[in-house]
């Protein structure tokens, strides 16, 4: 079993809410406010309070949650988290605002699977609203800078974040890391497999120490290389 919070740099947390299967993530700020990053599926709340707990936190100190992007396995704990926090809302890249805001998990591949996958139990969760929408470059204010970096192709709003200071990069969707074994997403649940593995390219060009999923454990070994390495083999 996953420990309830792992520490990726100072004031930088992992939390698994499926054993290493589904992370969220928590940034601390030096007057203790807590950004969250994703909130997994509906039922991982009480995951997430564990984890937060474990850094000595409470969800009344999440000040700002964080969506890597509109599917039900990072947004279905979203509207419970925001019930228990200060946050009014979610951010979110303005591209999966809508679907966001509809409930709904962005559109999968246009195939048989992916039409019936859209259609799944897990095609849809609780909308929440929206407080900052996300685009590609912005700095947002968060535990001394985290930088937006809009990675489209698994949904048109799919974005990783990079923390500089911590030198903490999370991928997201872009690239998992199940089975300590670095992959692209499934194609079925991709609203474009192809676009997905285009901009995700843009993750070997950045500077890091750590390469953190919100699928699989991180790597800190040499990660930005075995990232690297990874977009080299599977172009």
């Amino acid at each position: 079993m996953a420990a309830p919070v792992i520490s990726l740099a100072p004031g930088v947390f992992r939390i698994p809410t499926m054993g290493d299967y589904i992370n969220s993530f928590a940034f601390v700020d030096d007057d203790g406010q807590v950004t969250l990053v994703d909130c997994g599926l509906k039922k991982a709340p009480p995951r997430i309070v564990e984890g937060l707990a474990g850094i000595g936190k409470r969800p009344s100190d999440v000040t700002r949650i964080i969506l890597t992007h509109a599917h039900g396995d990072h947004a279905g704990g979203a509207k419970e988290m925001l019930d228990a926090s200060p946050a009014t809302g979610v951010e979110i890249h303005v591209d999966d605002v809508p679907f966001i805001q509809a409930g709904m998990n962005a559109p999968g591949a246009q195939s048989t699977m992916g039409r019936l996958l859209s259609r799944g139990p897990m095609a849809s969760f609780t909308s929440v609203p929206v407080v900052t929408e996300l685009v590609d470059g912005q700095v947002l204010d968060v535990a001394g800078g985290l930088r937006v970096l809009h990675t489209p192709g698994h949904t048109p709003g799919h974005v990783s974040l990079l923390h500089e200071s911590s030198g903490v990069l999370i991928t997201g969707d872009a690239i998992f890391n199940m089975g300590w074994r670095m992959s692209w997403p499934l194609a079925v649940v991709c609203t474009s497999a192809r676009q997905n593995k285009q901009s995700a390219h843009v993750l070997g060009e950045l500077d890091y120490q750590v390469a953190a999923f919100t699928h699989g454990p991180e790597i800190r070994d040499n990660a930005r290389e075995a990232v690297r390495g990874f977009l080299r083999r599977k172009a």
